[in-house]
């Protein structure tokens, strides 16, 4: 199953608030689509689960269009969004049965599919209790259950992990992995960077509507090959190092995590040497100065610019 999103466009009046963006992905894989807020990413999955028209453009599934045929390829794409409906007067139940009812599910077949949805997003126990009354980690669950009710093989998952705490976040990870393992194409939108690329094949990065990359992480990550990333600690302390560093021409960055201080810099291993002669020139003792492989997040700090629309 293919995912082609081609020349999509969608304009609100002089705002671009997707502008001309082409990528692709396919089953078995999780594709993060990642970019400041306001880039445009909400936007792009809405017109990809058939819930709004693109002013130019195209997206297909397994070559339906999505755009010329929605109520065909509707079928084929379950869609989360960043927020489920607090409706006061039905229960979890309910509610997925409701859906499953409404992808024309029938008798005997549509019990057992949401008895199994229930089941694989750990819902069972709770699924007598009224939507209002959900945490925000277990609203994120029904509302995946929901986009997986007519087990459709691709999934459109806006901020899943948006609010949930560091058990709800692993736990939905794996869900994500296992859906990935039974062929399911897979673009998830996040903030969370770090845990993308533990779970992410590949990534688009966007901002003010345009993509800035697009491809698998090894390709995003090579592309960015000229940009190095160096931690440094020194016995004179976190803080004294991070102003000095920012004085370093061949600095582009440098931020404090803990007791280290992180940098980016351009060119090769001979600016490593240049900028560890620098330092114990102006008397820093260093402890550990190393190189780190580059990131989802390096790459995201190195090409965006934090901009909005």
């Amino acid at each position: 199953m293919d995912v082609r999103i081609v020349n999509l466009k969608r304009y609100f009046g002089k705002t671009r608030a997707v502008d001309d963006i082409s990528f692709e992905f396919s089953s078995g894989n999780v594709f993060g689509f990642v970019g400041p807020n306001g880039a445009g990413k909400t936007t792009a999955m809405r017109i990809l689960a058939t819930l709004d028209d693109p002013t130019e453009g195209n997206a297909y599934v397994d070559g339906i269009s999505l755009i010329d045929d929605p109520e065909k390829a509707r079928r084929h794409v379950g869609f989360m969004p960043d927020a489920l409906p607090a409706h006061r007067d039905i229960t979890v139940h309910e509610y997925l049965d409701f859906f499953a009812r409404a992808y024309g599910l029938r008798g005997v077949k549509r019990r057992s599919v949401v008895d199994s949805v229930e089941q694989f997003t750990n819902l069972k126990g709770i699924r007598e209790k009224f939507l209002y009354a959900l945490s925000k980690g277990m609203k994120q669950r029904v509302s995946l259950a929901r986009a997986l009710v007519h087990d459709p093989p691709v999934l459109i998952l806006d901020e899943p992990a948006a609010g949930l705490d560091p058990r709800a976040r692993i736990e939905l990870r794996e869900l994500l992995r296992v859906l990935a393992d039974r062929g399911k194409a897979i673009l998830i939108s996040s903030h969370i960077l770090t845990e993308l690329a533990e779970v992410c094949n590949g990534a688009v990065i966007i901002e003010q509507g345009k993509i800035l990359r697009a491809g698998s992480m090894e390709q995003i990550v090579a592309a960015e090959s000229p940009h190095r990333v160096i931690v440094i600690r020194a016995s004179n302390g976190a803080d004294s190092l991070h102003k000095e560093l920012l004085q370093v021409p061949l600095v582009q960055e440098a931020r404090i995590i803990g007791e280290e201080v992180e940098i980016r810099v351009d060119g090769g291993e001979d600016s490593h040497s240049d900028i560890l002669t620098h330092l114990v020139g102006k008397g820093f003792r260093i402890l550990d100065f190393r190189q780190r492989q580059m990131d989802l997040e390096d790459v995201f700090m190195t090409v965006t610019k934090g901009e909005v629309q």
